[in-house]
C-alpha cells in the first residue's frame, strides 16, 4: 500500500473527520467565549469589586509600580500578571460549562444500548458441581 493510499485511508475514517470539524468548532467558540468574558463578565466582576482591572493586575519583579502591564513591558521589567491568570481561569469554566451542557444536550438523543437477558441459563458443570458440594456440605451441618 503507498503513502498517499494509507493517508487517504487515515484521513476518510469518521473519527478523523469528527475531530478536525470538532476542532474548527472549538476555535470559533473560543473567540465567542473571549468576548463573553472580557466585553460582559469580567466588566460586571470589575464593577463588584470597586473598578478593578483585572488585565492590569500584575506585580513587577523589579520592585517598581507601574500603572500597566503594557509599561512595564516597555520597561523590560518582568511581571507576574494575576488577572490575565483569573481571565484564563473563567475562560476554562465557562468553556467546560458549555461543553458539559452540549454533552448532557447530545446525550438525551443517544439510545440506549438494549442488553438481552437470557431468561433461564443453563448452569455450567462447574457450577452443578459446586451447587452439589454445597447441599452436601450443608446436609453434614
Amino acid at each position: 500500500m503507498g503513502f498517499f493510499s494509507e493517508f487517504k485511508k487515515f484521513v476518510s475514517k469518521g473519527n478523523v473527520l469528527d475531530l478536525a470539524v470538532g476542532v474548527i468548532i472549538g476555535a470559533a467558540f473560543s473567540k465567542i467565549v473571549t468576548s463573553l468574558t472580557d466585553d460582559i463578565i469580567m466588566p460586571i466582576i470589575g464593577l463588584a469589586t470597586g473598578g478593578i482591572d483585572f488585565k492590569n493586575w500584575f506585580v513587577a519583579l523589579d520592585g517598581k509600580s507601574y500603572d500597566t502591564i503594557e509599561a512595564a513591558k516597555t520597561a523590560g521589567a518582568a511581571t507576574v500578571n494575576f488577572g490575565l491568570f483569573l481571565n484564563a481561569v473563567i475562560y476554562f469554566f465557562i468553556i467546560a460549562f458549555c461543553v458539559f451542557l452540549i454533552v448532557r444536550f447530545a446525550n438525551r438523543f443517544k439510545t440506549p444500548d438494549v442488553v438481552e437477558v437470557k431468561p433461564n441459563p443453563t448452569p455450567s458443570k462447574e457450577e452443578i458441581l459446586l451447587t452439589e458440594i454445597r447441599d452436601a456440605l450443608r446436609s453434614r451441618a
